[in-house]
């Protein structure tokens, strides 16, 4: 396994990290049963994965990832997990209370006395001076506490697909911000433009997120994308074969299209650990 240094906080995470969030959220809406979530953990410190995300808002995924690492060293891991901002309506900020106690019930579920990274969750480009004046003094308050060592946020990719969030941040409180996750790949590279370079310059470690997700894995929806993108002239009519138009990638110690798309999120020197799960 290889490592590199989370930005700032110089702390060494593994290069391939373990979320537990996304479509599957942790086998959870698949069904998969408890002792075989924890055996993916397990199996994840064995091939020396240390860096393992999570959320509040995962379902039961704190309490099963604080299952899967009772015993641990915990210096030998680090833990991320997120808070929602924003109620169910996404309008409202919530209040520094509810960080609190969210922060609170993360820890007695994840079974630990801090967490490495804490992140508001999803947050989008209009919301970012409310939370940066409303609830990041309250989120250095934990720090001081002892329950958070660092800080940042996650975008919300859906609705900010060229990175606004992030750039915003970087440009305006880069000091604020020890870690910001957000996604690159093959698919999605707009945050090589101005976030990678910004996070670079400023020392922000970036966590790289569902880089490899819904079409890059599946062959008929990403024909179909390619298609798309060759009628909006987003690229050359001629410039990928209709049929597998990224198997040109699949060569040498590339074994597939999946592969391909790991090792691009990973090959950005901005980039320092790209979450899989």
């Amino acid at each position: 396994m290889r490592y590199r240094s989370l930005g700032k906080t110089r702390l060494k995470v593994s290069l391939v990290s373990f979320g537990t969030g996304g479509p599957s959220s942790f086998g959870q809406n698949k069904g998969l049963e408890r002792s075989k979530q924890v055996a993916i953990i397990r199996r994840c410190l064995d091939l020396g994965i240390n860096l393992f995300d999570t959320s509040a808002a995962y379902g039961r995924s704190e309490e099963i990832l604080g299952e899967a690492l009772k015993g641990i060293p915990r210096d030998s891991y680090v833990l991320a997990t997120k808070w929602s901002h924003l109620g169910e309506d996404r309008k409202v900020i919530r209040d520094t209370q509810a960080l609190a106690e969210s922060v609170g019930r993360s820890l007695q579920l994840l079974g630990t006395d801090y967490v490495d990274v804490m992140l508001f969750h999803a947050l989008e480009p209009g919301h970012y001076h409310d939370v940066v004046k409303r609830l990041y003094p309250a989120m250095e308050r934990l720090r001081d506490q002892g329950k958070v060592r660092f800080i940042g946020f996650s975008e919300r990719f859906i609705l900010d697909p060229r990175h606004e969030a992030a750039v915003l941040a970087l440009r305006t409180h880069p000091q604020l911000w020890d870690t910001i996750m957000l996604k690159y790949g093959i698919l999605n590279q707009w945050a090589a433009r101005e976030a990678l370079p910004l996070a670079l310059e400023h020392g922000v470690g970036i966590m790289n997120m569902a880089a490899v997700r819904i079409k890059l894995p599946n062959p008929e929806l990403l024909e179909s994308l390619i298609a798309e993108w060759k009628q909006r002239r987003l690229i050359p009519r001629d410039g990928l074969q209709e049929s597998d138009p990224l198997g040109w990638l699949v060569r040498g110690e590339v074994d597939s299209v999946i592969g391909a798309g790991y090792k691009f999120a990973a090959d950005h020197p901005g980039v320092s650990t790209v979450l899989t799960g």
